[in-house]
């Protein structure tokens, strides 16, 4: 039997690239969205349902929970709070940050993954998340390691792999274009399902990184840059 990997997929392009590294390594995908309450939801699963099939995953799994919006405090989910412009400068955590949002994800993962017998978790937080989100740090995930061992089946092994943790978005999308990730089947916008707004920090990050590389992102912007 081959491994077997559940992929955190967001929708976005950096859960993409982590989805496909894992089936470069050899994973069969087992790939799991979360609905929370999120702006974009509609679309994000939108992406991630097609993602799944593009890379032809064994298994698809939709969670939908109210939990985090109901405890609101991020832009995210709370109607009430105004998305920030972007600024790539900032070192304060964003109004975006749903707080603890990946042990929440990453708790449904780990079950998701004992009950399919995966031995590995992925998620594609990088270093340009972690710089805001504390939940994106390497250290988050070596004690989420922990945890995982610690809290499940004495015969369950399964590794969390966070493979662009020291990566930038940039890195994200070169290995991506490289590997052919279908990146127009993802989406990053905070703000809105279609188009694009190009002005909040997931845009603003995903069109800089393309930039940088050379390649037009392949989505559709409301608001576009001369250079991308």
């Amino acid at each position: 039997m081959s491994d077997r990997a559940v992929v955190l997929a967001s929708g976005g392009m950096d859960s993409a690239t982590a989805a496909a590294v894992a089936q470069e390594r050899g994973y069969e995908l087992y790939m799991l969205h979360t609905s929370y309450g999120q702006r974009t939801e509609s679309k994000e699963y939108e992406c991630a349902k097609a993602q799944a099939e593009r890379f032809g995953a064994t298994d698809f799994l939709r969670l939908t929970t109210d939990h985090l919006s109901k405890i609101g405090a991020s832009s995210l989910t709370d109607e009430g709070l105004a998305v920030s412009e972007a600024d790539l400068e900032r070192d304060e955590v964003p109004d975006s940050y749903v707080p603890f949002r990946n042990a929440n994800l990453l708790s449904m993962a780990v079950a998701y993954a004992e009950a399919n017998d995966c031995d590995a978790v992925f998620t594609g937080a990088h270093s340009e998340d972690f710089s805001g989100y504390p939940d994106c740090r390497p250290a988050f995930f070596e004690a989420f390691q922990r945890l995982v061992d610690t809290g499940t089946k004495d015969e369950t092994a399964i590794t969390v792999e966070a493979p662009f943790a020291e990566w930038s978005k940039t890195d994200i999308a070169a290995r991506g274009v490289e590997r052919g990730v279908p990146y127009e089947l993802t989406w990053s916008c905070y703000r809105s399902d279609e188009p694009a707004c190009g002005t909040c920090d997931a845009c603003a990050y995903r069109l800089q990184a393309f930039q940088r590389i050379g390649v037009r992102d392949p989505i559709t912007y409301e608001q576009r840059p001369d250079y991308a």
